[in-house]
């Protein structure tokens, strides 16, 4: 229990028993004085790093999310790879492309996955940062502090979606050929930048057939 003396311009807060506070000569001494409730057990370890613990929780999150999502994403690329690389369909591939895939990913690839979600975590956790910042900077007047921000959160923007991109082909190539998350990067790197136009046509024609086959499933389950 918390009690507060709004005198002077200030706040004293000290402990008050709430069932003897009345009759104390503090509220003839201060008629303004009040007994409030604070919080139950005193200014715990949890208290004081409240924010940290929020902090921490926002962080895991997105770890855990983007892994989820990689791990959905290396094994589609395996399951396809199974069946591409197969030279006679369907005796070379197996009796279950997806449980297959999805064995080697979490057998062989676990690390590789949790790197690449962490990296992609720390930006996100950066961009919701400045989206904090940027709203408590609202009723500042400070138009240069502002410009700031945005330019930064259009970086941070640009960032994400770039590690979300190589992300994903580097993931393939994890499916496919078994190297670690840095040599799959660099190797899909250097292979998009030769293929950059069919690239880009391949991209936009498979997001569309993905969608395609969103739909039918959707309305197969409607």
């Amino acid at each position: 229990l918390g009690g507060t003396s709004p005198s002077g311009g200030g706040a004293r807060a000290s402990a008050c028993p709430l069932q003897t506070f009345n009759a104390t000569n503090v509220t003839k001494l201060c008629p303004d004085a009040q007994c409030l409730f604070a919080f139950y057990g005193g200014e715990t370890a949890y208290h004081k790093y409240l924010i940290a613990f929020q902090f921490f929780n926002v962080f895991m999150f997105f770890w855990l999310a983007n892994f989820v999502i990689a791990l959905g994403q290396v094994t589609l690329a395996g399951a396809f790879a199974s069946y591409y690389w197969a030279f006679k369909k369907p005796d070379d591939m197996p009796a279950f492309p997806l449980f297959s895939a999805f064995g080697r990913a979490l057998r062989y690839h676990t690390g590789s996955l949790a790197f690449g979600s962490l990296i992609l975590a720390i930006v996100q956790v950066i961009r919701v940062t400045l989206e904090y910042l940027d709203h408590r900077l609202k009723a500042a007047d400070n138009k240069f502090a502002k410009f700031l921000l945005s330019c930064l959160k259009c970086c941070f923007w640009c960032l994400e979606k770039f590690i979300k991109f190589l992300n994903r082909n580097a993931y393939i190539m994890i499916a496919v050929y078994g190297t670690n998350f840095c040599t799959s990067a660099r190797n899909a790197f250097f292979l998009l930048m030769r293929n950059i136009i069919r690239v880009a046509v391949l991209d936009k024609v498979t997001d569309f057939l993905l969608f395609l086959g969103k739909l039918l499933i959707v309305g197969s389950v409607g």
